[in-house]
C-alpha cells in the first residue's frame, strides 16, 4: 500500500515539474515574440513614416502601397502589443499609477491615431462630448488599452461605408466611454464568452488584419485593473456599442 502511495506522490511530483517547465516554455516565447520580433517592426514602421513624409516623387500607385504597408505593420505590432499586454496580465502584476486625464482630450487622441486606418477602410468615425471638461483620475496606460482594443475593433470589423460613434457623459459621479459600430453585432451563444482569451467569433476582420482573440479580454483585464466596469449591448446582425464606466473627478 505505502509503494503506491510513494508512487502517486512522484508520479504528482512529475506532473507538477512538467507542468511548470511547460509555463516557463510559454512565457519564454511570449517574450521572444513580443520583444525580439517588435524590435525590427518597430524600425519597419519609423522607416515608412519618414517615407511619407517625402512622396513628392512617387506615383498615386507607389503612394497607396507605402501607406498599405504602413498599416500591415501597424497591424503587426498592434498584434504584439496584445501579447505584451496577455504577459503582463498572466504572468507579471500590473502597476497601477494614476493621474488626472480631461476624458474629451484623452479620446480625441486616440481618434487621431485611428483616422488614417478609418480613412483607409472608409469609416467614418464621429465623437461627442456631452461634457467636455469632464476628467476622471486613473492609470493613464491602462485606460488606453481598454479604449484603444475597443476603438481597433470596431474599426476593424466594420465595412467600408459604415460609422463609428464614440461618445463621452458623466452622470451620478460617473463618466462613460461608449464606442459603437455597425459591425453586425454578436449572436447569443458568442455573448456568453464576449471576453474569454483567445476566442474567435464567426465576424471576421473586414480587411485582412490579424486578430489574436485577446483584444476585449485585455480590455476587461484593464478595466478591471483601475476600478473600471465593461459591459456590451449588442444586436446580432446591426451593431455592438462597448461601454466602459468609470469613476468622474469631483
Amino acid at each position: 500500500m505505502s509503494e503506491k502511495s510513494n508512487s502517486s506522490t512522484e508520479d504528482v511530483a512529475a506532473l507538477k515539474q512538467q507542468i511548470e517547465s511547460l509555463t516557463a516554455e510559454k512565457q519564454q516565447l511570449i517574450s521572444l515574440v513580443s520583444h525580439d520580433l517588435r524590435s525590427p517592426l518597430n524600425r519597419a514602421f519609423a522607416l515608412s513614416e519618414l517615407l511619407l513624409m517625402d512622396v513628392g516623387n512617387l506615383t498615386d500607385f507607389q503612394k497607396d502601397y507605402l501607406e498599405r504597408m504602413r498599416l500591415v505593420i501597424a497591424d503587426g505590432l498592434a498584434m504584439m502589443r496584445n501579447l505584451v499586454d496577455y504577459r503582463n496580465l498572466e504572468f507579471r502584476s500590473v502597476d497601477v499609477m494614476t493621474e488626472r486625464i480631461n476624458v474629451a482630450d484623452f479620446v480625441n487622441r486616440l481618434v487621431r491615431e485611428f483616422q488614417a486606418v478609418a480613412n483607409k477602410k472608409q469609416l467614418s468615425i464621429e465623437v461627442t462630448h456631452d461634457q467636455p471638461e469632464a476628467s476622471v483620475t486613473t492609470d493613464k496606460q491602462c485606460l488606453d488599452r481598454v479604449v484603444s482594443n475597443l476603438l481597433s475593433n470596431a474599426c476593424k470589423f466594420s465595412r467600408a461605408g459604415q460609422k463609428v460613434q464614440i461618445r463621452t457623459s458623466c452622470a451620478n459621479s460617473q463618466v462613460r466611454i461608449e464606442i459603437q459600430d455597425e459591425a453586425g453585432g454578436f449572436s447569443a451563444e458568442e455573448y456568453k464568452t464576449l471576453f474569454t482569451k483567445f476566442k474567435k467569433y464567426r465576424a471576421q476582420p473586414t480587411a485582412n488584419e490579424s486578430s489574436t482573440g485577446l483584444g476585449l479580454f485585455i480590455a476587461r483585464s484593464m478595466a478591471n485593473r483601475i476600478g473600471a466596469t465593461l459591459e456590451c449591448k449588442t444586436t446580432e446582425g446591426a451593431g455592438s456599442t462597448f461601454i466602459t464606466t468609470l469613476p468622474a473627478d469631483n
